[in-house]
């Protein structure tokens, strides 16, 4: 839609949705540094076990994540919809893997996880306003990948469930998206089954390569939609060995995340 063709209401909201997202996003900024200077401490100090105060943290930042995607909502920043999340919450030992179109995925997925570990990139262990969240939570740094591969392993045999991006970053628009196979070797390696969450969000909004000051010109609503789980144990009978089994598992990945219906999403298949 031209900017020339908006109605005068339609102007209107588009200014204060510019407003709205910055008022929420400075709310995110403050928040994660009243969590990580106060409310961790208090909270976890008296906890010894190391798992249990990663696991409150973890409690914490889900409801502080669900509030500020409400508080986004009600300020008629975006709007919303997730289908199957009962089916998401039950699951243990398992990999949530979804696609990333978005600046808050994580934080829309994570705010209705009763329990989520994350793989973190080094950008977020150096952002003042995350890294406190991201260390006090117990996240798991995408470093060497043995190191990566052992941390996953210890978690997700603990039952936890560890949410990771296959694409390593977000989408962009029109362009082919390739998948990393980072998501396919934990699953494979450490013999774990995984979750598809596929997320759209029309008009595009908090892409890689816009501010966010820049709003489309309607209201964005994001829909997560939980889908199929794969069983891992399956596509370790039909191969031979770890490597075509993670190269399997890759591109079925690609097919389910990424499905034909995607309006302007290619995928570059692993071969």
């Amino acid at each position: 839609m031209a900017a020339q063709s908006l109605s005068l209401s339609q102007r209107i909201n588009k200014i204060w949705r510019v407003f709205a997202t910055g008022l929420c996003f400075s709310f995110f900024g403050l928040g994660a540094l009243c969590l990580t200077f106060i409310i961790f401490p208090l909270i976890t100090i008296p906890e010894k076990n190391q798992a249990q105060r990663e696991l409150k943290v973890q409690s914490i930042i889900r409801h502080s994540f669900a509030f500020f995607c409400q508080t986004m909502r009600f300020w008629g920043a975006i709007d919303y919809e997730f289908i199957g999340e009962e089916v998401l919450q039950q699951d243990r030992n398992c990999l949530i893997v979804a696609n990333h179109p978005s600046l808050i995925d994580y934080v829309l997925i994570a705010s209705r996880l009763p329990q989520c570990d994350c793989l973190v990139k080094a950008a977020i262990w150096h952002n003042p306003f995350m890294k406190g969240i991201v260390k006090a939570a117990g996240y798991i740094p995408n470093r060497d990948p043995e190191s990566l591969l052992e941390d996953c392993s210890v978690r997700l045999k603990s039952g936890n469930v560890l949410l990771v991006f296959p694409e390593g970053t977000r989408t962009t628009p029109g362009k082919a998206s390739k998948l990393q196979r980072g998501a396919a070797q934990i699953a494979v390696r450490t013999e774990t089954d995984l979750r598809v969450v596929h997320i759209t969000v029309k008009p595009s909004f908090l892409t890689k390569e816009k501010k966010w000051y820049q709003v489309p010109d309607t209201k964005p609503f994001f829909r997560i939609e939980v889908k199929e789980k794969i069983d891992i144990a399956a596509i370790l009978r039909e191969t031979s060995s770890s490597t075509s089994a993670a190269r399997q598992l890759n591109r079925h990945l690609a097919d389910v995340i990424f499905p034909p219906s995607d309006e302007g999403i290619k995928t570059i298949k692993d071969r």
